[in-house]
């Protein structure tokens, strides 16, 4: 099953695509994961998208097509993807459309994660990292067990992104929502949109999404 979870950043979307990557063998396909990667590594692309993640706007669709364009290459197609992050927008959105018909490929659902917006900012700028395996956490809901030190490789060193501040996420909500609302209408018009409750628990949704890719 092919698969695109939409939400504004910090609904949930990667923590479910990683969860049913885990358990159906999936390929997650995470722009925001594609692009940091790129940033860290020093790429030409990671160059030209530093400055534009950072502002909070969204990054040109010609930088965006192009990496998904490679990405879809290693998809098995038996197992299917989750396409985290992408599109942003209806012209990305035709843009899938021709990268997934000369692949002889389709899309079966949409998901859209419907959230509360104040608990969403206290969400993503609570939300920080260890340094060395970048396992997650969270100020707030996810702290490590004992505290300064990772649970999951012991390292004392944690991160947090640069965009992961107040002024930039309402910059990125607002961005969301004027670039990104528009595809809502254009997959609930094919008859693929499902909407589901983004700030219910992440095992209720967890079970909601395997019921829809089972």
């Amino acid at each position: 099953m092919n698969i695109i979870f939409l939400g504004p950043p910090g609904c949930g979307k990667g923590t479910q695509a990683k969860r049913l990557e885990e358990q159906f063998g999936m390929t997650q396909l995470s722009t925001g994961e594609m692009l940091r990667e790129e940033v860290r590594s020093g790429t030409e692309i990671g160059l030209k998208a530093k400055d534009i993640i950072e502002a909070g706007k969204l990054v040109v669709d010609d930088i965006v097509v192009d990496m998904i364009d490679r990405r879809l290459d290693r998809v098995d197609k038996g197992s299917g993807f989750i396409l985290d992050g992408f599109p942003r927008t209806v012209p990305q959105a035709e843009s899938l459309d021709y990268l997934l018909k000369k692949r002889d490929m389709s899309l079966d659902q949409v998901v859209e994660f419907q959230v509360n917006e104040e608990i969403l900012v206290r969400r993503i700028t609570g939300r920080y990292s260890c340094a060395d395996c970048h396992h997650g956490y969270h100020q707030e809901y996810q702290k490590p067990k004992v505290p300064g030190t990772c649970d999951n490789c012991g390292s004392t060193k944690f991160t947090r992104r640069s965009e992961d501040n107040e002024g930039t996420v309402r910059s990125r909500l607002m961005e969301y929502h004027t670039a990104t609302a528009p595809i809502v209408d254009f997959y609930d018009d094919r008859g693929l949109l499902i909407r589901i409750d983004g700030m219910s628990e992440i095992e209720l949704i967890t079970e909601q999404l395997e019921t829809i890719v089972r």
